[in-house]
């Protein structure tokens, strides 16, 4: 299976909280929900068009959690989401949570790099990771991602947990597809090109060529 990683980011690169207020106040962060003003029908398409390749989910722990305490309690038959996130699977990357409640769950134990690597070897389209930026961000410095799918609202916080800021290999990114909502959101599809390249500027005719 191809892993793919969503992430709702501001112009300042935080991901902490974007659904409500409460939904992460870790650290002293007051600033959830900003994701909230910018939702419309474009952006929801776009974010059902990815959902519809998954064959699973691939979780951290506290997005696991949260995930599990609320997805199931939505009954609005309407909602365009909640129906597959319930029946996909999902796999949980932890060593202290000993079983999962929102079913079907696997509990993944030990090293996470060695045990996502074993399961990306498995048959299947996409296993989707949402929100859990930390297991993210490890999978990314291993080289574990194949696709990186961005949503940056145009919001500028100032304050809370940055995306994609630990150490690790400066990875590489090829845009694929992009497109920006009528409410400013930019949706952002990237494949990963292994390690970051660098270059010096030698003057714009590097880029352009000599004229004939």
């Amino acid at each position: 299976m191809r892993i793919t990683l969503t992430e709702f980011v501001t112009l300042d690169g935080v991901s902490q909280g974007p659904g409500s207020p409460d939904e992460d106040t870790s650290d002293g962060f007051t600033r959830g929900g900003w994701l909230v003003p910018h939702i419309d029908g474009a952006f929801v398409q776009r974010v059902s068009d990815w959902l519809d390749l998954a064959d699973g989910l691939l979780l951290g722990r506290r997005t696991y959690e949260a995930f599990a305490r609320d997805w199931p309690k939505i009954t609005d038959p309407a909602d365009p989401f909640t129906g597959r996130m319930n029946a996909l699977p999902k796999y949980v990357v932890s060593n202290t949570l000993a079983e999962g409640t929102w079913h079907p769950t696997t509990v993944l134990k030990g090293d996470p790099v060695r045990t996502v690597a074993e399961l990306k070897t498995r048959p299947g389209r996409e296993l989707q990771i949402h929100g859990s930026a930390r297991l993210g961000e490890a999978l990314l410095a291993a080289g574990l991602i194949d696709t990186l799918r961005l949503v940056v609202a145009p919001t500028v916080l100032r304050t809370g947990r940055r995306l994609l800021t630990g150490p690790g290999t400066p990875s590489g990114l090829r845009l694929v597809h992009h497109e920006a909502t009528p409410t400013g959101l930019l949706l952002l599809e990237y494949a990963t090109t292994g390690q970051a390249s660098t270059g010096e500027y030698q003057g714009v005719t590097d880029f352009l060529g000599t004229p004939p």
